[in-house]
């Protein structure tokens, strides 16, 4: 049981990366709080795990939703132990394509919303001197990509945030990650594909052409990498970024 008994924050845990991670969470022994923008979905994922949980509906990009999740995990559980930042939307265009309102949409919640909710749970940790923050940033930071000015943008405030955090952190004993994924099987991944491609396997080919693995990544993939930087495991992590993305970067390089 490698999250046992701690008290564990998972947002946009209702669908992807987000389930995975809540249901891994829970089977390796934590009390999780699956938060979403969607609080049906994230019902859905609770009902799923094989221990009790709580759903809960958090728009991250709100300040008094962000304040009034951690002050119930805290008012249920005494301490959060661990923040998963997961809750994310993506933005598609270039420069020109990508409007205003598309641009401070994909940064309020991506950049603002991990943000809000770490100053709403860094109180808690820096009281009870520990607990483990994982941010989730993208392997985007280092290789950029065609048409997502907007999502890179955010996710390079994200890395540089988890940096700047760990610094003022580290004296409190709370740890500050980030983790960057390549492409992963998400479901809006699947729905982006079928929307932009008369043959969806077209792009899956496509995505696969920049992996060295020749893989598309899972979301469970990602979870494990999330289990790993909340556990005690990696307690010499700090401020780091942790990269998973098929060897996309690696090819780059």
């Amino acid at each position: 049981m490698r999250l046992a008994n701690k008290i564990c924050i998972v947002t946009g845990a209702g669908s992807g990366i987000g389930r995975a991670s809540a249901l891994l969470f829970a089977a390796e022994g934590a009390n999780v709080i699956a938060a979403d923008l969607d609080e049906g979905a994230a019902a859905d994922t609770v009902a799923q795990m094989q221990v009790e949980g709580v759903a809960r509906r958090v728009d991250v990009a709100d300040e008094a939703e962000t304040r009034a999740l951690a002050a119930d995990a805290v008012e249920r559980f005494g301490r959060i132990d661990v923040l998963f930042n997961n809750a994310g939307i993506a933005g598609v265009g270039d420069v020109e394509e990508t409007s205003l309102e598309l641009w401070e949409r994909v940064m309020s919640v991506n950049a603002r919303g991990v943000f809000l909710m770490c100053r709403a749970v860094v109180p808690q940790m820096i009281a009870q001197k520990s607990g483990s923050i994982v941010n989730m940033a993208s392997a985007i930071v280092h290789t950029g990509l065609a048409r997502r000015i907007s999502y890179a943008a955010s996710k390079g405030a994200v890395l540089a945030m988890t940096k700047s955090m760990q610094v003022d952190l580290a004296p409190h004993g709370v740890r500050v990650n980030a983790l960057m994924p390549g492409t992963i099987l998400t479901p809006f991944v699947e729905e982006y594909l079928a929307k932009s491609y008369a043959d969806p396997e077209e792009g899956k080919r496509s995505i696969r052409a920049r992996q060295l693995t020749g893989d598309l990544g899972m979301p469970e993939d990602i979870a494990y990498a999330a289990l790993y930087l909340a556990s005690d495991e990696s307690k010499y992590m700090a401020g780091a970024g942790f990269v998973i993305d098929g060897g996309m970067t690696a090819g780059k390089s």
